[in-house]
């Protein structure tokens, strides 16, 4: 679907987003500098009462998904990525279950799959009926919070690698996952919309995982050491945040897996999003490109983004 009215002012906030995080880690909140009050509603509603009901209404219901998608297309592409650089996001706005994704491509985790692990190993610990052990939570902790890799090594190994990953994601509905070979855990590979099921897995009620995993994992993901909160965090303004980040030098071609997942507020709204990315020359313009693909994603759907949801 075009968008001839919209896209000028969507590419315009996603670069203006790019160049108010580029050279930076920092975490903080994206500008928002196309505020446009009152002009059109959420990309999640429609912009009329729906009187229609049955086929009318669910055309109206996918019509919605697909601008949301096209949207955060639009946004993605006026990224200034480096050439050879890919990036792919999965968003989902939590008070209305609305979500938008943009590339399919597999990417190695780097990181991002300690969460996981650590989900695959509760699961794991609430089939037996079981608490996590002390040396288990240690593992945990410095997993999660400081990305040591020898814990990650440690439960990988607890949780039997690969195939007990692959048996965890079965359950938890990931289809696009697979995981890497031996102790080559970071180069699991996954998707970003594959993430966005995982993050459901820890951040919903509809889950495998008891109130008590989900609460363990997101107090972990909460407390992520200082130098490492970057990435999806960037999108929100600093209020209830939890994200997990991935980086990995590739030895042969010299440039960077960067990847985040995570749960952002922006004005009391929830949202999860996973941004993956590979092709970078630099850790520092992988995270940039990160970020700003984060912050893209949200704008579809915060106040801003209602500018920009022509047709909608």
């Amino acid at each position: 679907m075009e968008f001839p009215a919209a896209r000028p002012a969507l590419i315009g906030a996603a670069l203006a987003c790019a160049v108010a995080l580029s050279g930076t880690a920092s975490g903080a909140a994206c500008a928002t500098p196309w505020a446009h009050p009152g002009t059109v509603p959420s990309a999640g509603a429609p912009s009329e009462p729906v009187r229609a009901s049955g086929e009318a209404a669910v055309e109206a219901v996918g019509r919605q998904a697909a601008d949301r998608d096209a949207l955060l297309a639009e946004a993605v592409r006026a990224l200034p990525a480096e050439d050879g650089a890919q990036v792919s996001v999965a968003v989902l706005d939590l008070d209305s279950g609305a979500s938008a994704a943009h590339g399919e491509g597999a990417f190695d985790t780097a990181s991002i799959v300690k969460v996981d692990i650590l989900a695959a190993l509760l699961l794991k610990a609430q089939d037996a009926r079981r608490d996590l052990t002390a040396a288990e939570k240690s593992y945990a902790a410095a997993m999660i919070e400081r990305s040591d890799n020898d814990s990650a090594s440690a439960l990988w190994r607890t949780i039997g690698g690969a195939k007990g990953l692959k048996a965890a994601n079965e359950r938890f509905g990931l289809t696009g996952t697979e995981g890497g070979e031996g102790m080559l855990w970071g180069l699991t590979r996954t998707t970003a919309a594959d993430q966005l099921v995982l993050l459901r897995q820890v951040f919903e009620e509809d889950s495998e995982l008891s109130a008590a995993s989900r609460a363990y994992l997101q107090k972990l993901m909460g407390r992520i050491a200082d130098g490492q909160r970057w990435g999806v965090s960037a999108a929100g303004d600093g209020a209830a945040g939890a994200l997990k980040n991935g980086w990995l030098p590739r030895s042969a071609t010299g440039l960077w897996n960067i990847n985040s997942i995570g749960r952002v507020t922006v004005d009391g709204r929830a949202f999860l999003v996973a941004v993956l990315s590979d092709g970078n020359t630099t850790k520092q313009k992988g995270v940039s490109l990160v970020e700003s693909a984060a912050c893209a994603a949200v704008s579809v759907f915060t106040d801003g983004a209602r500018a920009f949801a022509a047709d909608v």
